[in-house]
Formats: C-alpha cells, sequence, structure tokens
C-alpha cells in the first residue's frame, strides 16, 4: 500500500510539472503574441495618427490658402479704396498689360485737352493698372546672371512738375514691384513746385496711406528747374546709392542687382540702365536697339552705336562704356556725386547736363 501510495503521488507531481510546463509555455506564447499585437496597434495608431495629421495638415493648408485669399480680396479692396476716388487702377488685368498698346473708345474733347496739357495720353493712362505688366526686353545672358548677396541699397528719385498722377504712380509702382525689398531703401518725390491740384492732397495721401515709411516728398517753393531739383533730391537720400528719374517710366524685373553691382566693384562708375519707349499715345513698350550716348558739335546729346570693340565681343549683356549720358535716368555712388561736384546748379538750358555730367567723370 505504501508503494503504491509513492507511485501514485509521483505520477500525481510529474503531472503536475507537465502541465505547469505547458502552461507556463503558453503562458510566454501569450505573452510574445500579446506584445507583437501591441506593437501592431501602436503602429496602426501611428500610422492612423499621421493620415489623421496629414489630413490635418492638408485641411490647414486649405485653410491658409482660403485665408490668403481672402486676405488678398480685403487689400484689394483696401488698396482700390485708395486708387478708385481718383479714378485710377491697381492689380493684375485690364487695359495696356504686358505693354501692349491700349486705346479708349471714348476720344473725347478732355483726352484732346489732356494730350495737349501733359504732351501724352494722361486719360488712358489713368485707365491703366498701376500694376501693369511689360515685356522683359533683356538679352537672354541678363537673365542667366546671378549678383552678390551684399549689395549697397538704393534711394530712388523722381523728378516732377505737373505730371499726371497715374504716370507718377505708375512710375512708383513699378520700381516698388521690381527692386527687391532690401535693395530699396526709399523713393524721393520731388515736386517742382507743381500747380496741379491733384499732385497735393491726393498724391500726399495715397503714398502715405499706400507706402507709409518708403516714400518722401520734397515740395520746392518756387519752379528751380531739372538741375535744382535732382541736388533737392540728392541731398533727400540716405542710402550708398541714388538713382535719379523722370516720373514718366516704368522699371523691369532685374533692373537694380547689375547697376548696384557694378558700382560695388567700382564707386567711381555711373550707370545708365538701358531704356526703351513707352509710346505717348497708346502705352504701348518698344523696344530699343543697344545704344552708346555721344553727342554733336552743338553739345547735343544723342544716341550712337556702341564703340565696334563692344561689338566685336559679341556679349550684348555686358556694359558699353559711354562718353555722355541721356538724362533721365541714371545711377550713382551718392558721396562719389558730391565728389564730383553733383550737377551744375547755375545750369538753365534743358540737355547740357548730359554732357557735363560725362566730362566730371
Amino acid at each position: 500500500m505504501a508503494v503504491a501510495r509513492k507511485i501514485k503521488t509521483l505520477l500525481t507531481v510529474n503531472i503536475l510539472v507537465f502541465v505547469g510546463i505547458i502552461l507556463f509555455s503558453v503562458y510566454c506564447r501569450i505573452q510574445d503574441r500579446s506584445q507583437e499585437l501591441v506593437q501592431i496597434v501602436r503602429s496602426a495608431d501611428r500610422r492612423a495618427r499621421s493620415r489623421g495629421a496629414k489630413v490635418g495638415s492638408l485641411a490647414d493648408r486649405e485653410s491658409i490658402l482660403q485665408r490668403l485669399d481672402h486676405l488678398e480680396e480685403v487689400v484689394y479692396n483696401q488698396l482700390n479704396g485708395l486708387a478708385k476716388p481718383m479714378g485710377l487702377v491697381e492689380g493684375p488685368g485690364g487695359l495696356g498689360q504686358g505693354g501692349m498698346a491700349a486705346t479708349l473708345r471714348d476720344d473725347s474733347h478732355e483726352s484732346e485737352t489732356k494730350y495737349e496739357e501733359y504732351g501724352y495720353n494722361a486719360q488712358l493712362s489713368d485707365r491703366i493698372s498701376l500694376d501693369r505688366s511689360i515685356p522683359d526686353y533683356r538679352p537672354k545672358k541678363c537673365k542667366q546672371m546671378t549678383y552678390p548677396d551684399d549689395l549697397p541699397q538704393i534711394s530712388v528719385v523722381f523728378i516732377f512738375v505737373n505730371e499726371a498722377l497715374s504716370v507718377i504712380l505708375r512710375s512708383v509702382h513699378s520700381v516698388v514691384n521690381h527692386t527687391p525689398s532690401h535693395l530699396l531703401k526709399e523713393i524721393i518725390l520731388v515736386d517742382d513746385n507743381s500747380d496741379n491740384v491733384e499732385l497735393k492732397f491726393n498724391l500726399d495721401q495715397y503714398v502715405h496711406k499706400r507706402y507709409p515709411g518708403l516714400v518722401k516728398i520734397v515740395r520746392n517753393n518756387k519752379r528751380e528747374g531739372l538741375i535744382r531739383a535732382r541736388i533737392q533730391g540728392w541731398k533727400a537720400a540716405t542710402s550708398p546709392v541714388v538713382g535719379f528719374f523722370d516720373a514718366h517710366v516704368e522699371f523691369n524685373i532685374g533692373w537694380v542687382e547689375p547697376a548696384l553691382t557694378r558700382i560695388k566693384e567700382d564707386r567711381k562708375r555711373i550707370i545708365l540702365p538701358a531704356i526703351d519707349n513707352i509710346k505717348y499715345n497708346t502705352f504701348e513698350v518698344q523696344q530699343y536697339a543697344n545704344a552708346a550716348h555721344g553727342y554733336n558739335w552743338g553739345l547735343w546729346c544723342m544716341y550712337i552705336i556702341p564703340p565696334q570693340d563692344w561689338l566685336d565681343k559679341g556679349d550684348e549683356s555686358a556694359p558699353i562704356r559711354t562718353p555722355a549720358m541721356i538724362g533721365c535716368s541714371f545711377v550713382v555712388d551718392r558721396e562719389y556725386f558730391g565728389e564730383i561736384g553733383l550737377l551744375d546748379p547755375g545750369m538753365e538750358v534743358y540737355g547740357g547736363e548730359n554732357i557735363e555730367l560725362g566730362m566730371r567723370v
């Protein structure tokens, strides 16, 4: 009986041990499987969150774009809120886009009167957007050029007397639209004692609201003439480089970088940007051929064929050394301009500065 009891006890213990081993093995497998399931669940959760994030990101992006569209609409409404009361147009589209010729259906007596007053179709100008696009006539190589990052800033000076308001503002808009903001220090409008009423309050109110802190207006108390008005603009300028322009111009993309680069290389250079033509009656932009500036025995400045050594290079993007200048647009180091005596303030006759500045340089 004792032996049988011992055998029964051993069998029971063995069975319990065997069952315990099986249960432990099953437990381990369940643990492993549960870890796998946890990993799978976590991975699925991450993927779900990622998809949710992407969906959220896309939703956020759409929301941002919608808000930007709305903001753009608000901005243009605000801008046109400034321009419309003056009968002017801002923003893309409309007459004259791409520098194309524009016409008006109503060729009224008012239009003829404005022709006589301004020498161009001012009524048409009022219907053309201040932000219109114009063709890029630069040589192909110019479009591929790169320029230093540390170029000096420029002050752009516009001289005017009794210009059409839309023409002045289009000059301002085009220089802002086509000059990198970090290079454009300020715009200086020199009013040489205009008697046109809209060039007083309307101009002041518009530029101060549209371009706060960027545009300065200098007003002469008496008619000084082009040369002394330019000197007033130079006195008001605060940046290292100054550009002088008539107030009936339109700037194109990439106009300032090559000019500033040339002056950065040698501060004793005066740079004359290439000039195309805006037709006085249709405001069509017409390309001019590359030219140098010379003068005849009567000391009258004129366009001349570029020097033969420039032509031999076959590189239209190369600068042209020239003995004279067309005074309606030039860029100069501000301090150097002072060192050479600026322009002769006693000059009274139109066109003399074209020769004088070439001789000074």
